[in-house]
């Protein structure tokens, strides 16, 4: 199928996007929009099936129980993952999972002096986990360092016998880059890495074989499913086995059902076509914005041209306007129907300190969305 009759196709199968032409979804890193398939699976689930797992013999229930267990084994193959030993916990969603990989998990191991390394400039829910099982047991946290181009800076990256865990972002919430977490594994190669795959889940293909981390958690709203469903993923290899804390209340089955449909979606839609597109996006958008001297576009400055020598962003971007206010910015666009964000992003401690405005694109966006957004930009240069 021809890339645009693909995109065509994928695009009307989003009511809320169809529905409202006029309108330019730009927020996905904050939630996708979903498709009728997702939203047709949850309906059928609960007008057909609906019933709790776990907690009754009845046939709805053992149907539900079967669900939960066959949507495990459909995130281990949605992740390339042949283990026998990985398991797969769903929680509300990637700040939920990264706190109980900090409590349930890391905390009990940790003694004085141990140390944790922490990205200081990424998401706030990537940072405080930690922290707060740093306190709890006297351990150190550490700063995972940045270079001039907002990557993970390798080269300075200092293990000691003491580091018990690694604190990492799979694609940045801000600045849309690829953080190069597969490097880890060569300076650390038995140290824990836990991956916070909340822009990368649903965007781009994603494989712990390739990866080699111990965790992933992430959240399906911003993959095509419902809000408050997620998951943790564990290798179960380096430390103990990973087991939630608590007792284990009802589970989120409507979302789980979600989530599985939005896996079906993913995969038939290509996730290798999903992120060439959003890339492909972003790349339009950034180029567009070199040409505004009224603009600052945050993260790597060699990303921003076609004939960028460096990897593009996976369709986030973020921007200033030099004399106009993010916030101003945020609500002009909306006045003319580009809906996207203007804060600061829930950056941690290290992050940037003025707010900037994000766009971020999935699937369903188009090439004539951004054209639309650069004019109206360029209208305020």
């Amino acid at each position: 199928m021809d890339l645009n009759d693909w995109h065509r196709s994928l695009r009307a199968q989003f009511p809320q996007i169809a529905g409202n032409p006029d309108l330019a979804y730009l927020d996905n890193a904050a939630t996708s929009q979903k498709p009728q398939a997702v939203l047709d699976a949850v309906f059928s689930y609960l007008t057909t099936g609906n019933a709790n797992a776990a907690r009754g013999s009845y046939p709805w229930a053992n149907r539900t129980t079967s669900r939960i267990e066959e949507a495990r084994h459909r995130l281990r193959r949605f992740f390339s993952d042949i283990s026998e030993i990985s398991g797969v916990h769903f929680v509300s969603g990637t700040t939920e999972g990264l706190r109980a990989v900090a409590r349930d998990w890391l905390l009990p191991q940790l003694k004085p002096g141990d140390e944790i390394l922490v990205p200081h400039a990424d998401h706030s829910a990537n940072l405080l986990p930690w922290e707060e099982a740093a306190a709890l047991s006297g351990a150190v946290v550490r700063s995972l360092p940045y270079d001039s181009a907002h990557d993970y800076a390798f080269r300075d990256l200092a293990i000691s016998p003491r580091t018990r865990l690694i604190a990492a972002t799979h694609v940045h919430h801000v600045y849309g880059n690829d953080m190069n977490v597969h490097r880890l594994r060569t300076l650390a190669p038995d140290v824990p890495i836990c991956l916070d795959a909340a822009q990368s889940f649903g965007h781009l293909p994603l494989s712990v074989a390739d990866l080699d981390v111990d965790f992933v958690v992430f959240s399906g709203h911003k993959a095509m499913a419902l809000p408050g469903i997620g998951a943790v993923w564990a290798r179960n290899q380096r430390g103990p086995e990973f087991r939630l804390g608590g007792w284990a209340g009802s589970p989120n089955t409507a979302g789980i059902v979600s989530l599985v449909a939005a896996m079906d979606w993913l995969d038939e839609a290509g996730l290798d076509r999903i992120e060439s597109w959003n890339r492909a996006l972003g790349l339009r958008l950034t180029d567009g914005l070199s040409k505004l001297p009224d603009y600052e576009v945050l993260g790597c400055q060699q990303s921003l041209t076609i004939d960028s020598p460096v990897q593009q962003r996976h369709g986030i971007v973020a921007f200033r306007h030099h004399a106009i206010s993010s916030n101003d910015l945020g609500f002009i666009l909306s006045s003319h129907g580009l809906l996207v964000r203007s804060d600061a992003h829930c950056q941690a401690v290290a992050g940037e300190k003025t707010s900037s405005v994000r766009v971020s694109v999935h699937a369903y966006n188009s090439p004539e969305e951004i054209d639309r957004l650069l004019e109206v930009l360029s209208g305020m240069s």
